[in-house]
């Protein structure tokens, strides 16, 4: 008998993708002034998805827990503190 763990659903991978994109997918800095704050956190952001990648494809991680733990770094590192396109009105 083998501990083999079960394939992760197509469900899965899907929050998996989910929570990656709103890792990667934060609004552009209004000035280039507000761009190094949009770059620092989006750095962070970028970290902690690589991190949950990593673990689910080299490590075998439940996705659902890692999904859970991406969202609870996020969380963290939210995308505030700058001004960015949508706030000023910029682009319009």
């Amino acid at each position: 008998m083998t501990n083999q763990k079960p394939e992760p659903t197509a469900d899965e991978l899907h929050a998996l993708l989910d929570a990656v994109r709103d890792a990667i997918a934060i609004p552009y800095a209004a000035t280039i002034g507000d761009d190094e704050t949009r770059a620092r956190i989006l750095a962070d952001r970028v970290m902690h998805a690589c991190i949950a990648l990593e673990n689910v494809l080299d490590r075998d991680d439940e996705p659902g827990w890692t999904v859970e733990y991406l969202r609870a770094r996020l969380a963290e590192h939210p995308p505030t503190g700058y001004r960015h396109w949508g706030e000023t009105g910029a682009g319009r």
